[in-house]
């Protein structure tokens, strides 16, 4: 799929730069272990208004999905928590090379991972109508989190979920309006494409024909993206 491809390479180029190596690698392993449905999403909702791709939006798609990337790995980690210490993985092991490591040491690799993959996402979107929304996005992720710590299975469940509610939510409103629409119907596709568990299906498999159909309802009609009851 082209778009994945799309945003997978305008990704890479974000963290291209990123010092040390090792960092780096920790970087591009998580995203392309993940689905990139945020990006493609900001992509398709721009196309859907606009009918091209406005300038800049592969690297906006990418800010996107960095955003997610990042707060799906310190979602990980919390739920996780290696630097607990009465945990048993908290052990040395050996890495390919022969070299000594313990979880905890990857873990803290994960976290300035997670990090970075915000901060790089903030970039992309900093000059962008977006940005509050990004702003928004972290912010809710971590009352959510904080939130969770006592919340029953149930509970902590939906928590879980929201993260990717907000993320389609942004997706929209960055590619909306990169295309110079209004983004009356964001939260609509958000909670409509939200999935059952905190993971995006392959690209491929998310977008089926009735999902690209609704998003193609976002065109606009005198410059307003279409409300679902116009």
């Amino acid at each position: 799929m082209e778009e994945a491809a799309a945003v997978r390479r305008a990704a890479s180029e974000a963290t291209a730069d990123v010092v040390p190596g090792e960092l780096r690698e920790t970087i591009e392993d998580h995203v392309a272990d993940g689905s990139v449905v945020p990006g493609v999403l900001t992509l398709l909702s721009a196309r859907a208004v606009s009918g091209d791709d406005p300038d800049g939006l592969a690297e906006q798609a990418a800010g996107v999905q960095l955003i997610y990337d990042g707060l799906r790995l310190t979602r990980r980690l919390a739920h996780a928590n290696p630097w607990r210490e009465s945990d048993p993985s908290a052990t040395v092991a050996a890495d390919g090379d022969g070299r000594d490591r313990t979880d905890r040491d990857d873990a803290d690799m994960a976290i300035l991972a997670a990090d970075v993959l915000v901060s790089r996402g903030f970039y992309l979107l900093a000059r962008t109508e977006a940005a509050d929304d990004a702003v928004a996005v972290v912010r809710s992720f971590g009352r959510d989190q904080t939130d969770r710590e006592t919340a029953t299975a149930d509970r902590a469940a939906d928590i879980d979920r929201r993260l990717e509610t907000d993320i389609l939510e942004l997706a929209v409103t960055t590619g909306v309006t990169a295309a110079g629409g209004r983004t009356d119907d964001a939260a609509g596709i958000a909670s409509e494409f939200t999935p059952d568990g905190p993971r995006f299906d392959a690209v491929d498999a998310f977008f089926d024909d009735a999902r690209r159909e609704r998003v193609a309802s976002l065109s606009t009609d005198g410059g307003r993206a279409l409300n679902r009851n116009d």
